[in-house]
């Protein structure tokens, strides 16, 4: 099986598109965001409270304060990898409140742009 190159769209296709999109995954023990590039479908930057390195330093990793944290983690990352903005993605069962607060709050706060 081929499979194609990416297509190469131009810049005005491209943020019409909004090719970079936020999701986060809550579980009762740990809490993860990724960024993922729609066109290639590839994580394009990811954190998550399961890492070792950042278990150390958190006292809960299930809780707001946990997922703040993870936010902030997450967008000095996409800083880094030259991404400054994003769009997000929120399932059906998640509001604006609580957890997915944090993190999306976070992320802004960090310099990344919400679409």
């Amino acid at each position: 099986m081929v499979i194609p190159p990416p297509v190469k769209w131009p810049p005005r296709v491209r943020e019409f598109l909004k090719p970079y999109i936020l999701k986060m995954h809550f579980t009762n023990k740990f809490v993860s965001a990724q960024v993922i590039h729609s066109p290639s479908a590839t994580v394009a930057c990811s954190a998550s409270s399961q890492e070792k390195a950042l278990r150390s330093s958190m006292e809960n990793t299930r809780d707001v304060a946990a997922a703040a944290k993870i936010g902030k983690i997450l967008g000095e990352r996409l800083l880094l990898k030259d991404i400054p903005a994003v769009s997000i993605f929120l399932k059906r069962e998640q509001r604006y409140h609580g957890k997915v607060k944090a993190v999306i709050d976070s992320v802004r706060e960090a310099g990344v742009k919400l679409l």
